[in-house]
């Protein structure tokens, strides 16, 4: 086994959620790999970290399954390159996060190349397609969960497996300071304020955005003191976000669009509109009452409704296993539901204190140190872990 020193290690995050994820192992690991060259796919917060991207990672944020199949060329592309490249270089691991079908496609040939792979965070195959555990298997050395019942899925399995809590339950306050992030985006400290996340892929906010600035403008109309703030991903996604508002002759309308800091934004909010994915686990470690929708191409949505375990979508409603909060999806998801919805999640004190309650619980649930103890399953599997 090489040095410290000597260590290369690859990863692949494909969005805003798996960088600020991988940026939190990568936080662990760094004491102990300070030298060690770790580069693939991954964003900005990884790069924080010393991580060199050898693609953007925009280049992978594409959801849905005919969204996918319009970039297959260029994503198979970039798969293809990589696994050439780490075949040659043979680092010391591959350490895929999120991003399952990119991630497993590489993982497998990697393994089967006698390099360790490592995948953080377990695809939903408690929530559908639940057959994907054997293809796991083929391509997996060694599987960090973040949700406790995912640990007994992968031992049956025979896949090494390590619980390492949800990372975000450590970064996102116990009582999140309303006041403070509302003066950091310039926000009034009175009157209310709804956040709006239509997802942070382009294809996301291409299905998303109409009925979600919809359901605002129809807020606004019932509710004269409310104020939205839109967290962008990135350039490309305000400059679609912005020319909507613009074409829609919202030039005027009390919402303001910020550059990243989405974090800032739930923590401002007394409610939430947002798109489902890791983003409405986030909101509740923020206690925020929110409504949880979707929409996606036609096609993809009639195939992906059908395949589904259990009713609900929403990773807080998956883990309270009720409807803690609204889903509206597809044809449900019109800017008067939407804006229905949101107006009780606004206006109902009670349930507005009940779900902070279930929120501060389930954020006591995940809370581990997550950035140990993925850290030290990595060295694990590389053979070279340190003591506590």
């Amino acid at each position: 086994m090489a040095s410290p020193a000597d260590i290369r290690l690859a990863m692949v995050a494909g969005e805003s959620s798996g960088d600020l994820l991988a940026s939190r192992l990568l936080s662990g690991l760094r004491p102990h790999l300070p030298d060690a060259v770790i580069h693939g796919i991954g964003g900005p917060r990884m790069a924080e970290y010393g991580f060199r991207s050898d693609w953007p990672m925009e280049k992978l944020s594409v959801r849905g399954l005919f969204e996918v199949l319009r970039h297959y060329r260029e994503i198979k592309g970039i798969q293809t390159a990589l696994r050439d490249r780490l075949l040659q270089e043979r680092p010391a691991a591959f350490i895929g996060v999120d991003a399952p079908d990119f991630n497993f496609g590489l993982e497998a040939p990697l393994k089967q190349a006698g390099i360790p792979t490592m995948h953080f965070i377990s695809p939903s195959i408690w929530a559908w397609r639940g057959g994907r555990i054997k293809k796991i298997a083929r391509a997996v050395s060694h599987m960090l969960v973040v949700f406790p019942f995912e640990e007994e899925i992968y031992r049956r399995a025979g896949i090494p497996v390590t619980y390492v809590g949800y990372p975000l339950a450590e970064v996102i306050p116990m009582a999140p300071d309303v006041a403070a992030a509302r003066r950091d985006i310039g926000l009034p400290a009175e009157g209310r304020v709804v956040a709006i996340l239509p997802g942070s892929r382009m294809s996301e906010l291409k299905y998303n955005s109409a009925s979600f600035v919809g359901a605002a403008v129809e807020l606004a109309r019932r509710e004269r003191d409310v104020r939205f703030v839109v967290p962008m991903a990135g350039a490309r996604q305000r400059e679609y976000f912005t020319t909507l508002l613009r074409d829609a002759g919202l030039a005027e309308f009390p919402l303001q669009v910020l550059d990243g800091r989405s974090h800032t934004a739930i923590a401002a909010a007394d409610a939430v509109l947002v798109a489902s994915g890791t983003a409405t686990l986030e909101v509740a470690l923020f206690k925020k009452p929110m409504v949880i929708g979707y929409k996606m191409m036609r096609a993809s949505w009639e195939i992906m409704r059908h395949m589904g375990y259990q009713p609900w979508v929403g990773l807080p409603n998956i883990l309270a296993r009720e409807f803690l909060v609204p889903e509206l999806l597809q044809d449900a998801a019109t800017p008067m539901a939407l804006a229905d919805a949101l107006s009780v999640q606004l206006n109902d004190t009670a349930r507005r204190a009940r779900l902070q309650q279930r929120f501060v619980e389930m954020h006591h649930s995940l809370l581990r140190d997550s950035a140990r103890e993925s850290a030290q399953a990595v060295l694990r599997l590389i053979g070279l872990e340190r003591g506590a």
